[in-house]
């Protein structure tokens, strides 16, 4: 299904979130051409596509609104969870290398993005290099995310990886101005766990622990950390004894 483009002009210098996605510190005629990056806004409907693999790529997107997960297809055709994104973050950042992407990225939830060409990126990267160096740095904290993951699935007991998502992405809404305790679950155990490299089961199986052992309390996909120091020191064990 083709998202829906909003036909109205996105005024980044209004937006709440725009100290996520965009550069700051620019004078007013630097944001100026900033705002001339964003394009359209689009809304995606939940279980729609914003794009899938092989097509090509065009353009940037900066969440305004909801909940992505980006997702590509084994060799045995099962789908693996590559990430979460929310609001404030840029996606599409995977059609750079080859000009294609190369995984679909779905809607967790009813959503909406501002939608940056990546040639006019380029072109207002040449007048405002903040805007370039803005990139470089959504580029490297991507690396980065993808390198704790790699360094989360290949040493963590199944306790220490659940742990390591629950604070990150706490961590990733309180940055957004939510609680630092609680939170809903956009996506499912089961996408948790493809996330994870976890079994539905082991999944299910280590949130009860935590409830038993009085770290969280879960109600359905409410979340509410009530021991966030024992969440932590799982974690801490967990590179201590790399």
């Amino acid at each position: 299904m083709t998202p829906t483009t909003a036909s109205i002009q996105v005024t980044c210098s209004n937006c709440n979130l725009r100290e996520l996605c965009m550069p700051v510190g620019l004078d007013c005629q630097q944001m100026q051409r900033i705002e001339e990056v964003v394009a359209t806004r689009r809304k995606i409907k939940r279980g729609d596509m914003l794009f899938q693999n092989g097509e090509d790529f065009t353009s940037l997107y900066a969440i305004r609104t909801g909940f992505f997960k980006t997702c590509v297809a084994t060799e045995d055709g099962r789908y693996q969870v590559t990430g979460f994104q929310m609001a404030g973050e840029i996606i599409g950042l995977d059609g750079i290398v080859h000009n294609h992407h190369t995984c679909d990225a779905i809607a967790l939830e009813n959503a909406e993005v501002c939608v940056m060409p990546f040639n006019r990126i380029e072109e207002i990267s040449r007048e405002v290099t903040a805007l370039q160096s803005h990139v470089h740095k959504v580029m490297s904290r991507e690396i980065v995310r993808e390198h704790s993951v790699m360094l989360l699935l290949g040493s963590m007991r199944a306790e220490e990886r659940l742990a390591a998502f629950i604070l990150n992405l706490v961590q990733r809404l309180h940055s957004r101005g939510f609680s630092s305790s609680e939170l809903i679950l956009r996506m499912t155990r089961e996408e948790i766990g493809s996330y994870l490299g976890l079994k539905l089961e082991t999944v299910s199986r280590t949130f009860s622990k935590f409830v038993e052992d009085g770290m969280v309390e879960v109600k359905q996909r409410h979340i509410r950390i009530l021991n966030q120091e024992a969440l932590q020191r799982l974690v801490n064990n967990s590179r201590e004894g790399r």
